[in-house]
């Protein structure tokens, strides 16, 4: 099995006050992308394509490692997936039969939900997300931001990234999904185009980094050797 991951890389970074690309914004010390990669190649995945602004190329290649590729991301997360999945068919490559798509914006997701995402692939689910349970009170408000129901918890669950596909599926709901149609994720992609999303495990350390007090929180877990708290 020949994993490749397409990391979508080309947010702004806006939510954040930063002044560049949100993958680009340190993390101790280092961007959140590289922090993004390590976790991928030490899960178990073979090789990593980064979508990025195609205006930072650049400075992407400044702090990636070189046997990452890059290519010129869209305008948004959906157009960054298609360029990636577009980037697999570079036959100066080995072909992947397997596709994971991660955030740039989840920089500590452990090895170890990388591999169960891989594992469940390698099982012959056709598409798997990380998840964890909702644990707090959830409820339905009315438009006057009144309460009017409350969800039971026990079937929800939070989504996660990496998110894994066998690739020839990932690759025939992007081919389905009308242009401009933008899903809120690449497994809603897929259940569009009718195929059964399986879950795994995932992990609080996959937190998304959207505003700065994410950024605190995930600085927290970098020990000051530079190694994550797992």
């Amino acid at each position: 099995m020949h994993a490749v991951a397409i990391v979508a890389a080309a947010g702004s970074g806006s939510r954040l006050g930063a002044d560049r690309p949100k993958a680009l914004v340190p993390l101790a010390g280092r961007p959140l992308v590289c922090w993004a990669v390590d976790g991928l190649l030490d899960g178990g995945v073979a090789e990593v394509v980064v979508t990025v602004p195609a205006a930072e190329r650049e400075a992407f290649a400044a702090v990636l490692p070189a046997a990452v590729r890059i290519v010129d991301g869209g305008a948004t997360r959906t157009a960054s997936v298609r360029a990636g999945l577009a980037a697999l068919s570079d036959p100066a490559h080995p072909a992947a039969d397997v596709v994971l798509v991660h955030d740039a914006a989840r920089p500590l997701t452990p090895p170890d939900v990388v591999a169960r995402v891989l594992a469940a692939i390698a099982a012959g689910a056709p598409a798997v997300v990380p998840v964890l349970p909702v644990v707090d009170t959830t409820v339905l408000v009315d438009d006057d931001g009144a309460v009017v129901d409350a969800v039971p918890r026990a079937p929800l669950r939070r989504v996660q990234t990496p998110q894994g596909f066998a690739r020839d599926v990932l690759e025939r709901a992007y081919a389905a999904l009308p242009e401009g149609a933008e899903l809120t994720d690449d497994a809603a992609v897929v259940r569009a185009s009718g195929v059964r999303v399986d879950t795994v495990a995932g992990d609080e350390r996959s937190a998304k980094v959207t505003v700065p007090h994410d950024l605190t929180l995930a600085g927290l877990a970098v020990t000051v050797d530079g190694t994550v708290t797992r």
